[in-house]
Order: C-alpha cells, then sequence, then structure tokens
C-alpha cells in the first residue's frame, strides 16, 4: 500500500533512501552483547510476528501466507488492492511487482497488463484491467515464482528500509515493526503522511536512543504523530492498529515483541503464544 500523492518511482525513491543508510555504519545496537547482537526485526522469527501483525491489520488473519492471492477494490482510491503487502494499483508497487514478475518469467498471465497498469498509476481506475484481472491474480498467485516475486518486492520496498532505519536510530524489535506497519500503510514519498516526515514529526518532540533519547518516549511520540497521519486521510481513521496494538505493546514494554502477545485490530482479538 502506498500513500496517493506519493507520485515519484517507489522503485527510485526507496532504493535511494536504502543506499543512504547502506552508505552510513549503524550504532551498535543498545543491548548487543560480546556474545552476539541483539534480535532485530529481520531475525526469522520476529520477521514471522510482523507479518502476522501486518496481515491481521490488513486482512482479519493471521494467516498471511493465504494472502498472496487476495485482491480487491476497497474503496480508498487506490484502485486494486493485493497480496501480502497491499500491493496497489493506483500507487506504483503493484506496476514494480507485475514488472518484476515478467522479467523473471516472461509471457506470464499477468503480462498482457502492463500497459493498463502504467495507464491507470495514480488512479483508481480499472481501465484496462476489468473484467479479468482479479482472476489473473489469483492465477498467477499458485506460482511459486509470483509469491517469491511478491516476498521479494515487500522486502525491498517496505521491510528492509524500515528495519534499516529502525537499527540506525539504535530502536529494537517493536521500533522496527512500528516503521514497518507505517511504511506499509504510508509509503515514504515526500508527502506530510509519508513515513519519513511521521518520523520527522516524532522528531519534533522526542529524540531516539541513537541520538540520545529514551526508546520508550520516542516510540510514544512516533505512534503519536502516526496516529495524525492516519487521521489525514479517511480510509485510515481508525487507529487500531497504532491504539490496541502498537501501543499495547509498548505499554508493556515489550521492546523486543516477546510472544505471547494479544492485540486487537478493529475490534477483533488476536493471539500469537
Amino acid at each position: 500500500m502506498r500513500h496517493p500523492s506519493a507520485q515519484a518511482s517507489r522503485r527510485t525513491v526507496l532504493a535511494l533512501f536504502g543506499a543512504a543508510l547502506a552508505a552510513t555504519p549503524f550504532l551498535k545496537p543498545p543491548h548487543a552483547t560480546a556474545s552476539g547482537r541483539a534480535l532485530g526485526l529481520d531475525d526469522p522469527a520476529k520477521k514471522e510476528i510482523a507479518m502476522q501483525l501486518v496481515s491481521s491489520a490488513e486482512n482479519s488473519s493471521l494467516d498471511w501466507k493465504a494472502q498472496y492471492q487476495y485482491i480487491e477494490d476497497i474503496g480508498d482510491g487506490r484502485g486494486y488492492t493485493a497480496g501480502i503487502i497491499g500491493f496497489c494499483s493506483g500507487t506504483g508497487d503493484m506496476l514494480d511487482l507485475v514488472e518484476l514478475y515478467t522479467t523473471r518469467k516472461p509471457g506470464n498471465v499477468l503480462a498482457k497488463y502492463l500497459p493498463a497498469l502504467r495507464d491507470v498509476d495514480g488512479s483508481d481506475s480499472h481501465d484496462g484491467l476489468d473484467p479479468g484481472f482479479p482472476g489473473d491474480w489469483r492465477r498467477a498467485a499458485r506460482d511459486s515464482a509470483f509469491k517469491r516475486a511478491q516476498d521479494d518486492e515487500r522486502d525491498r520496498v517496505y521491510f528492509d528500509p524500515a528495519v534499516a532505519q529502525g537499527k540506525a536510530d539504535r530502536l529494537r524489535v517493536l521500533g522496527q515493526f512500528a516503521y514497518y506497519d507505517a511504511i506499509v500503510m504510508h509509503g515514504d514519498g515526500t508527502d506530510p503522511t509519508s513515513f519519513r516526515n511521521i518520523r520527522k514529526r516524532a522528531l519534533r518532540t522526542a529524540k531516539p536512543p541513537a541520538q540520545g533519547g529514551d526508546e520508550v518516549t520516542y516510540l510514544h511520540a512516533f505512534l503519536d504523530a502516526r496516529v495524525w497521519a492516519m487521521k489525514q486521510e479517511e480510509a485510515h481513521s481508525d487507529t487500531s492498529r497504532v491504539d490496541t496494538a502498537q501501543r499495547v505493546f509498548l505499554n508493556r514494554r515489550n521492546l523486543d515483541l516477546n510472544p505471547p502477545l494479544d492485540w486487537k485490530v478493529y475490534g477483533d482479538s488476536y493471539h500469537i503464544g
């Protein structure tokens, strides 16, 4: 999912973002020891938790692997929303995904929609996609190559940049997840509600550990800024994925997202044991 006003190519923007982070050495994590580094969100077990948390908000299910085939227009002005992370036909990330899939597997069932996806980018239009695109998306989702493409684009566009920035700010797993969930919903463009500007808003009132601040205080500031951003758009005005999920973990000082985890999204309860 990507904020509709972020019209610059997500592939270009996040490639530059990642390159800038890669050029800056990360500071030592605050709880690292001589015997090993503290776990980050990129630890396989923690990443699995992250996928389940996002899926609870995006798809009302912990079974994120069942979402490769998901596709619908949810009426948020972004056209079709689909796949494990909510790739959108109106925001460019779905186009990037299908281009990647087609590069890896020319002649796939979605390749014929590339001209239409380029035409509808930036709008909620289905022109050139209906009526066949949803069914063909579900057919493509049976292909392991398409699943891998979804995984890879999720990581390149959303997960890896979020974790990199979280580590640069010396945030532990919960903070890295808060960044990831924000990028998933808001993207990282230049509009006021993008991830980078949510972070800048938080920095006005608190500093992350990398700048000498208290981690819990900073994360409350970041979540406050995130709630503000969500309320700027009707489609995101329900802030329960922050209020009754991330804020719950933070209030319990569960900065490493250690199970058991209990939370609610949109009134539904979830548990990871």
